[in-house]
């Protein structure tokens, strides 16, 4: 048989070791540089991709771009077959031009549409708003209308050359 003796020294209660070992000497701090670089990261990241906006156009110079583009339109126009095409060509013309200088719907709108907003062409002085729907009646009664022989379809683009003329000085200071 086994004897079983125990010394009082097993029985015995030691206290175990420090754990001063296993805590880390360094603190906070790293975790802290860490978080700190991520979010510098971050918001370059976000400023590179970030989409950008667009700079604000310059109205003058979009102005500038759209009478450029109406002139072109109306020598190409010059040749149009008849008064009615030619009427039909010169408003579309005139219209884009407004909608792209003065940003009026007029180029979406019909000719009843268009005479019947009041405050059409606001950007505009009042000898150009005049005009304009002079013009702009002239054109529908030519485009809608009963064909007139005496209208010549070049003495009508060059009509709506000075229109367009008279717009694009019209506009308020």
């Amino acid at each position: 048989m086994i004897s079983m003796t125990i010394s009082a020294s097993a029985l015995e209660l030691r206290d175990g070791p420090l754990p001063d070992g296993l805590i880390p000497t360094h603190g906070m701090w790293p975790w802290w540089v860490g978080a700190g670089l991520v979010a510098v990261l971050a918001l370059i990241l976000w400023r590179l991709l970030r989409p950008r906006r667009p700079a604000a156009a310059d109205p003058l110079e979009s102005r500038h771009r759209a009478y450029v583009e109406a002139l072109a339109a109306l020598d190409a126009a010059q040749s149009a077959g008849g008064v009615r095409e030619a009427a039909v060509q010169a408003s579309l013309i005139l219209r884009k031009y407004l909608s792209l200088a003065a940003a009026d719907p007029a180029l979406f709108e019909t000719h009843e549409e268009f005479m019947a907003r009041h405050h059409a062409l606001s950007a505009l002085t009042a000898p150009a708003r005049s005009a304009a729907a002079d013009g702009f009646a002239r054109l529908a009664r030519l485009k809608y209308g009963p064909g007139d022989p005496a209208v010549d379809s070049a003495a009508l683009v060059s009509e709506a050359r000075t229109l367009l003329e008279t717009l694009h000085r019209g506009f308020a200071a």
